[in-house]
């Protein structure tokens, strides 16, 4: 299995992100459609091996039918204090 490139504050948003797509229902495959992207690049986020930007963010949120500023507030709330970029 291969190392998380990304710890901290990007694993807490990775499990958010995870979550809001099993309460949607949807599997990688389906969500990565949503977005015009394959099921690997659902997978290399999940797996912590690539990070989401804001632009992405948004669009996943959007996808998994999510206003993105609510499951940002989700993230805020569970964000360690001290995010290290």
């Amino acid at each position: 299995m291969p190392k998380t490139i990304f710890e901290g504050a990007h694993s807490a948003l990775v499990e958010i992100m995870i979550g809001a797509r099993k309460q949607s229902g949807l599997t990688q495959a389906e969500l990565g459609e949503r977005v015009g992207k394959d099921q690997t690049f659902i997978s290399l986020i999940e797996r912590s091996q690539r990070r989401i930007d804001v632009l992405e963010f948004i669009a996943l949120a959007r996808a998994m039918g999510r206003r993105p500023e609510e499951l940002f507030a989700t993230f805020l709330a569970h964000a360690p204090d001290k995010i290290e970029i």
